[in-house]
């Protein structure tokens, strides 16, 4: 006697990755209650599970916490933009480096959290998944680019405590300092979608762990982290050489500070 299973919403199309059965790079073109027939953009061991019940969906805890971490960073991100955006401490500070970075980071948390909640209807849309981790790619690593433009500000402003204005207003503009901000994240997730086009969309909505694509994230955060720390060293050693030579004068010393 055949059996025949209702396939909506059961199957999965899988390759077999070292240890796992994995979904990334396959999809169902087609099924019916007799067959199926899948596409897989790649070579290696492909099976169809399919899944004749379907378990019962509840938040784990973790996915509970992830909530309410990201809600509350969003909370303190719009509240750190409002503070950055609204209150100007001194004429001679820049915060353009730190309002983007807030703005960078808002929008990626808020469309993270968006894409989580409603995971279970954009994952089958492979394209829209696609483009969502790509703008999350970008987003996040505009966050980190802008975290170095910030860093080199404050190196500027150590290093010139006097002339920090009209250096400000030669080569560190708003707007060329905006062009630079997203213009690198730009061009390393478009160079990135140009090498590996289907390297974005994975279960999550995000970046694919295969082919070591994940390093076209990693690698720009670990060397904008690198050169932060050589900054930072930097900015200690003249900050504290200027200390030592500082003339005695009290409007030196405020300045200073």
């Amino acid at each position: 006697m055949k059996t025949e299973f209702d396939p909506n919403n059961s199957l999965s199309c899988v390759y077999w990755n070292i240890s796992e059965w994995i979904v990334d790079g396959c999809s169902v073109l087609k099924s019916n209650s007799s067959h199926t027939v899948c596409s897989c953009d790649h070579l290696s061991t492909f099976a169809l599970i399919m899944q004749t019940s379907r378990p019962p969906e509840s938040d784990s805890p973790l996915d509970l916490l992830n909530l309410v971490c990201v809600s509350v960073g969003l909370v303190f991100f719009s509240l750190a933009l409002l503070t950055f955006a609204l209150c100007q401490w001194s004429p001679g500070v820049n915060n353009v480096a730190r309002i983007n970075i807030c703005i960078s980071l808002l929008l990626a948390h808020l469309l993270f959290l968006l894409t989580q909640q409603f995971l279970s209807l954009i994952r089958p849309q492979q394209v829209l998944c696609a483009v969502i981790s790509g703008l999350l790619h970008f987003l996040f690593l505009s966050g980190f680019v802008w975290m170095f433009i910030e860093a080199v500000l404050l190196f500027i402003c150590v290093k010139n405590l006097s002339q920090i204005s009209s250096k400000k207003r030669e080569v560190l503009s708003s707007g060329f300092l905006c062009v630079i901000g997203y213009l690198v994240a730009l061009v390393v997730v478009c160079v990135s979608m140009g090498l590996v086009p289907e390297g974005y969309g994975s279960e999550d909505c995000w970046i694919k762990m295969d082919k070591g694509f994940i390093w076209s994230f990693l690698g720009p955060v670990c060397v904008i982290l690198a050169l932060n720390l050589v900054i930072f060293i930097r900015i200690v050693i003249t900050l504290y050489s200027t200390l030592k030579n500082l003339n005695a004068e009290v409007s030196q010393m405020k300045q200073t500070k």
